[in-house]
Order: C-alpha cells, then structure tokens, then sequence
C-alpha cells in the first residue's frame, strides 16, 4: 500500500501545475457555497439583532433603506435631515423617548454621532476609561478607533469637513476626549460620540470669537448699531472650546430649525409604538417613521433571493469543474500509457495500476477538501468582521 500511496503521490508533485489547479478549481467550488451561507447566516443575524433593539426610526422621508442602515450603522447620511422640532414634537406625545443622531461628519474616517447621553443607556455603552461627555467640545470615543488612532483620555481629535466640497459649511473642530468606550463588539466600537449640540458647532450653527468689546477686537469691526456688531473676517473664531472661551459660543437661528439625520423613538410600550406610528401616518409630512426589524427583513429577502442565484451558478459551475476535472484525469491516464505500459512490464498488475490511479484521485480530493473546510473556518471567525466592515 505504502508503494502505491508513494508512487500517486510523487506523479501529482512532479506534475505539480496540474495538481494545483485542480485542487484550487475543486476547493473554491466546495467553499464558495458553504462560504456565501456562512457570510449571509452571520450578517443575517447582525441586522437582524441590531434592527431587533431598535423599535423605531424617525427621519426624512425617502429610502427606508438608507434611513436605516444610517441611523444603525452610522453610515453616511443621503437622505435631507429633519428639524429638531420633529423631536420636540415626539416628546410632547408622551409616547416615546426620542433620541437625536446627527451623522454628517467625521474624524479620519470614522463617524462623529451627535447624539444625547440617553443614547449611551439605550446601546448599554460603558465607559472603559474617563468619563461620558458633559459639555460643548468634548467627546467619547469607541474602542476601536481609540486603539486605530492610538488616542486615550485627555488626548484631542479633529473633526473633518462632510465631503470634499464642504468647505465652508462645516466647521473643524478640536475636541477633547473624555472618554474611551469598553469593546462591544458592534458599530458603536468605531464612532466618535458627542453631544447634539457640539455636532452642530461642527456644521456651522454656532461658534465662538474673541470679545468684540476688547481692544484687540476693535479693527475687525465693519459696523456697530447699539448692542449689534457687524464684524470681518479678521475677527479670530475658535476651532476649541475651553473653559476660557465656552461662553463665547453661541447659537444663530431657531435651534427648533436645527438638523437631525435620523431620531431614535423608544416607545412606552407596544400601545404607545402603535399610536406614534398611526399619527406619522395620519399627519403626513416630510417625515417618515418606520420599524427597522420590517425593513431589515425586507433587506434579506432580497439578499436571499440574490444569493439563491448565486448558489444555482455555484452548482452549476461545480457540475462544469467536476466534469473538467474528469476530462483531465481520462486524457491524463490516456497520455500516460508508456508510464502504464512500464508498470505492467515490471509486473504491476491492472488492479494495481487501478489503485496508483485512484490513490491520486483521493489524495486531490482530500487536499480539496481540507482546504476547503479550512476556509470555510476562516469565515465562520471573521465573518462577522466582513460584514461590520461592508455596514460602515
């Protein structure tokens, strides 16, 4: 036996470019289904948890779809904001908890959310180190992005404009963290957290500048008519809030106009969901209010009719590689018949050459198979990595 096993087996590695093929065509065709099912099983799960925690999501109206993964994922907004009175609004029910998000900017890359310290409560985030934020400018960061940016508590972050073009809207912000977050293993490992209002100090509706009344402030001022001050753009505005200068920032316009990307309503119970719904519904509106688990599950319906399909080209290819494969073992055994006729002159018998024949077979298969199943385990561990990254 040891002969045969020996003899298959020195024949695959001296012809070691058609071993490889075949072994890497009949892998990929035994892991691709079983990888696409692990990916769609865990992302699957993901959403469907995240969307289970959520009862209900209020925002523009528009893609069901957008407003969800934004409002769940912090993925970058498309849909217009709604004012902060639709949250006031949502208090004034008695109905539901509402808790704001704002999403339209980021630090390097990772996701500012501006938001309330309800938020915290909601996701059941605990501070691993500092503490949550309590004032203008300060903020918390996610695990992940702490350890990315190499970033602890007293350490600063600067904001980034919300694309390349905004230029003038936004406004750069130095915050201070406070806060690092213990791992959680979900998106909120990888956000920014401050509070509504320092998210709006980073879009423009308010900012701080030195005292106009000083002497040093004296020539940047145009016009002045009573307690109004008309002044340049020589004028110094702060990118940092601090103890010393907070309370020259301030607010313009009506803060009930003031812009929220999506609001999280937490509902009493499930009378008080049903009746929040039934008035968006009945009123009408720029707004929408939806139930993120519906839509999720719309999402994966339509993920698992792609993937059926995928899965029928998958079989499909298979029955190709496999009858590939075959072709190449019957003209292999065909080009191969001075080899045979070796064998059998040495006194090799049919059955014996039968067994060389199959052993190699075996031995590509189970190769095939072995390294199919350990990628499958590669998947199964970082599946979920897979998708959390695809989500943000």
């Amino acid at each position: 036996m040891n002969d045969i096993i020996y003899l298959a087996w020195n024949y695959l590695k001296y012809n070691w470019i058609k071993t490889v093929v075949l072994i890497a065509s009949i892998s990929l065709i035994l892991f691709l289904p079983l990888g696409l099912q692990l990916i769609v099983d865990q992302g699957s799960e993901m959403l469907t948890k995240r969307a289970e925690s959520t009862p209900l999501l209020i925002g523009a109206k528009g893609s069901a779809v957008d407003l969800t993964l934004s409002a769940l994922y912090f993925k970058q907004p498309v849909l217009d904001p709604v004012p902060f009175s639709e949250l006031q609004n949502v208090h004034k029910t008695g109905l539901a908890l509402a808790i704001p998000l704002n999403l339209r900017y980021n630090v390097r890359g990772y996701r500012i959310v501006g938001t309330s310290l309800e938020y915290f409560e909601f996701r059941s985030m605990k501070i691993g180190e500092g503490r949550l934020f309590s004032i203008l400018g300060e903020c918390v960061l996610g695990a992940k992005i702490a350890e990315n940016l190499g970033v602890g508590s007293n350490d600063f972050v600067l904001s980034s404009p919300a694309g390349a073009f905004d230029v003038a809207g936004s406004y750069p912000l130095k915050m201070k963290v406070v806060g690092i977050l213990e791992p959680m293993g979900t998106i909120e490992d990888e956000g920014v957290f401050v509070d509504i209002k320092t998210s709006w100090v980073i879009s423009g509706l308010a900012h701080g500048h030195m005292d106009m009344t000083t002497a040093e402030a004296e020539s940047g001022i145009l016009k002045q008519e009573g307690d109004k001050v008309v002044a340049n753009a020589s004028v110094l505005s702060y990118n940092e809030i601090t103890e010393e200068n907070i309370e020259s920032f301030h607010f313009h316009g009506n803060i009930e106009d003031y812009p929220l990307d999506a609001i999280i309503a937490l509902p009493n119970d499930r009378k008080s969901g049903i009746l929040l719904r039934g008035r968006y519904e009945e009123q009408g509106g720029n707004a929408q209010i939806l139930v993120p688990l519906n839509v999720i599950n719309d999402l994966l319906g339509t993920v698992a009719s792609v993937k059926n399909f995928i899965l029928a080209g998958s079989i499909v290819v298979g029955f190709a590689t496999l009858f590939t494969a075959i072709l190449v073992f019957v003209l292999s055994i065909r080009l191969r018949q001075r080899e045979i006729m070796t064998i059998r002159k040495i006194g090799g018998t049919g059955r014996r050459i039968k067994a060389i024949l199959a052993t190699e077979i075996i031995i590509v298969l189970t190769m095939s198979i072995l390294i199919a199943f350990i990628l499958t385990i590669i998947v199964n561990r970082v599946g979920m990595d897979i998708v959390g990254r695809w989500l943000s």
